[in-house]
């Protein structure tokens, strides 16, 4: 049969429109997770007082805008909060009804527990190594798992690797071949150096803060050197910017603020935010929101997250009277194109009792490695639900292909 050349010509180039399209479709599940990592917050205290928790606080509009549906920053021309979801009723791990658990405090046992679904026995914030040093050996974790799995995972730490020593550190980075494992704290003050985020003289990054530096296996076994072969993982949060438009993040990306950032301590003289001047906890507050309005719209900027990507903004425990029962709660918040869709206009806000468990079963699943990839529920992981109502129905199932 002939076939007239020019309708051929049309023929090919409609059938190369219509794979284009098939490849730019965006995805339907989640295929890329940043998890920014906050402190000693609640979004509704059981005492309530509204300085020390999240929801109505004035010291975070950017948070408040995000839950109530009126934030008006806008990405690629959508409005966040139309991709934003939370959970309501988000506690610590093992927390009742009435309180009456093991308390799972401090800091340093909730980031152990995002990464294996127990405190390991911990109930310090030591360091990896060292005098007390709470280093695991066990490589059944989740950053484990997904390094045998071929999943890739990377650190983004603020304040490490930078240039200078004491208080002689500056906003220079070191070069990429001095990088190092952040195994150990270091907090202080420099002239020489300005944070990019809240414009302050102090930098502080904490160990603690970091779960996947307690793990021999992810760690490097306590090699200090540029030489350690898991510098791959961990990289300084200045990273990130470039990663993300190179579009070479990690499917799994764990962002750690420094410890003004991350809302765990205010700066010594206080933060000017949006027009007053805070001090104390409102300003460890309006320090971490600050943080947040910045880098969250430039993640939404990125391919990674425009293509089934996720922000999840999570907190590590609850603080004060009350912290283990369910009147008290934890920010956990839900960004992404894949978040379940708002309801009458409001972010949804999901009334399923949540914890850190949650978190890391969603995380075995999405990566296959769970029980049906062979491995094991990694702790109290066997226990949770998982945070599937924070999502599209199917946004959460494994992803199919190569593994990135």
């Amino acid at each position: 049969m002939h076939v007239d050349p020019k309708h051929r010509r049309a023929t090919l180039f409609a059938l190369l429109l219509a794979a284009g399209a098939a490849a730019a479709a965006p995805s339907q599940q989640v295929k890329t997770v940043f998890v920014i990592a906050l402190e000693n917050t609640d979004w509704v205290r059981p005492d309530g007082d509204k300085s020390l928790q999240i929801l109505g606080n004035p010291a975070a509009p950017f948070l408040n805008g995000l839950a109530d549906g009126t934030l008006t920053a806008q990405v690629d021309g959508r409005r966040i909060s139309a991709q934003t979801a939370y959970a309501a009723a988000y506690h610590n791990v093992l927390a009742t009804p009435g309180g009456a658990q093991a308390h799972v405090h401090p800091s340093e046992p909730n980031y152990l527990w995002a990464e294996g679904g127990t405190d390991y026995g911990v109930h310090s914030d030591a360091e990896p190594y060292g005098d007390g040093g709470t280093a695991q050996s066990t490589t059944q974790h989740l950053s484990g798992l997904l390094t045998r799995a071929g999943v890739t995972w990377r650190a983004y730490q603020e304040d490490i690797d930078l240039a200078g020593s004491s208080d002689d550190k500056r906003n220079a980075l070191l070069p990429r071949s001095a990088w190092t494992v952040p195994l150990a704290s270091f907090i202080g003050r420099s002239r020489d150096y300005t944070n990019a985020f809240n414009g302050s003289h102090q930098y502080g990054y904490a160990a603690k803060h970091d779960p996947m530096v307690f793990f021999a296996d992810t760690n490097g076994g306590g090699d200090t050197t540029p030489a350690n072969p898991a510098v791959r993982f961990y990289a300084p949060l200045e990273q990130l910017r470039a990663d993300l438009l190179q579009d070479r993040v990690a499917r799994y990306n764990w962002i750690t603020p420094d410890l003004y950032n991350d809302m765990h301590t205010p700066l010594d003289d206080g933060f000017a935010y949006h027009g007053v001047h805070y001090r104390g906890a409102q300003a460890r507050i309006a320090q971490g929101d600050n943080f947040l309005a910045r880098i969250v719209p430039m993640i939404m900027a990125s391919r990674a997250w425009r293509d089934g990507g996720a922000i999840i903004l999570w907190w590590d425990e609850s603080v004060g009277r009350g912290a283990d029962s369910f009147a008290a709660t934890i920010p956990e918040i839900v960004i992404s194109p894949l978040a379940h869709a708002n309801v009458d206009g409001r972010p949804y806000a999901s009334a399923v009792n949540l914890s850190h468990s949650d978190d890391l079963r969603t995380m075995q699943v999405l990566f296959g490695v769970d029980p049906s990839a062979g491995q094991p529920w990694l702790g109290d992981a066997a226990n949770a639900r998982g945070l599937d109502d924070l999502f599209a129905p199917g946004a959460l199932r494994p992803r199919q292909g190569p593994k990135k």
